[in-house]
């Protein structure tokens, strides 16, 4: 079975000003926490397909960490987005085997508002055409809020698709057939489980390779329904 999407995150100067702000986009925005070790608290977005946004924020120069320096470098907008394996450890293994040999294994951790302490692992590699693997440690309905948080004004249920700017589509679409076997690469798109990647070459872009914009499921056809990226901090959201 295909992986899903599990979260897109966005890098935003102030988290109280990106939560009014995407609430006034027609979002419900639960407050997710601080990471300990890090400089960063996030807000979430979610779906009630099971994806969401992350809103995350710095609270100190944090040069070593590639978010904070796209933040710095080209300002407020999309930096990463991550898959959701059934199993990290055997989908890492499948993709070195393939030939996506440079993942590794990463630790994290929030600490909710609530005081309750959330644990997931993930895995990365050294470029950002590609998504990151995400595996929860603690029950992921602790990482990702259920219920009436995923329920939004504006009508939105979930992600359908993610633009991702790469350097060189052919390479990329190469590299993805590594990491998620050659099956989820169809017609030049990456097939997740209810949602795709679309791959677009961009040579000068200041963020760098990564996402580029999101489409938004809605719950019925809404007219002239835009988001304006004032309130979206950068963020260009379409809507199916």
């Amino acid at each position: 079975m295909a992986m899903a999407l599990d979260h897109v995150v966005i890098a935003v100067a102030s988290l109280e000003q990106a939560m009014a702000d995407y609430r006034r986009a027609g979002f419900t925005v639960a407050a997710g926490g601080r990471h300990p070790g890090r400089n960063t608290a996030n807000a979430l977005i979610v779906f009630e397909d099971g994806s969401y946004l992350e809103l995350i924020a710095y609270s100190a120069p944090s040069p070593e960490e590639r978010w904070w320096r796209v933040l710095e470098a080209a300002g407020e907008g999309l930096v990463d987005f991550a898959l959701l394996p059934r199993d990290i450890d055997a989908a890492a293994a499948d993709a070195r085997e393939r030939g996506l040999v440079e993942l590794t294994a990463v630790p994290g951790a929030r600490n909710r508002p609530d005081g309750v302490r959330i644990a997931w692992s993930s895995a990365r590699q050294q470029r950002h055409d590609l998504p990151f693997l995400c595996a929860d440690i603690t029950p992921r309905s602790l990482r990702v809020p259920e219920g009436e948080v995923r329920r939004h004004p504006n009508g939105a249920t979930g992600i359908a698709a993610v633009q991702v700017m790469v350097r060189d589509v052919a390479a990329s679409l190469a590299r993805y057939r590594m990491l998620l076997g050659p099956e989820a690469v169809e017609a030049g798109v990456v097939r997740l489980q209810g949602c795709e990647i679309a791959l677009h070459a961009e040579q000068d872009r200041a963020r760098g390779e990564g996402p580029g914009a999101i489409t938004l499921s809605v719950d019925a056809p809404r007219e002239g329904l835009r988001f304006d990226p004032a309130l979206t901090h950068g963020v260009a959201i379409h809507v199916r």
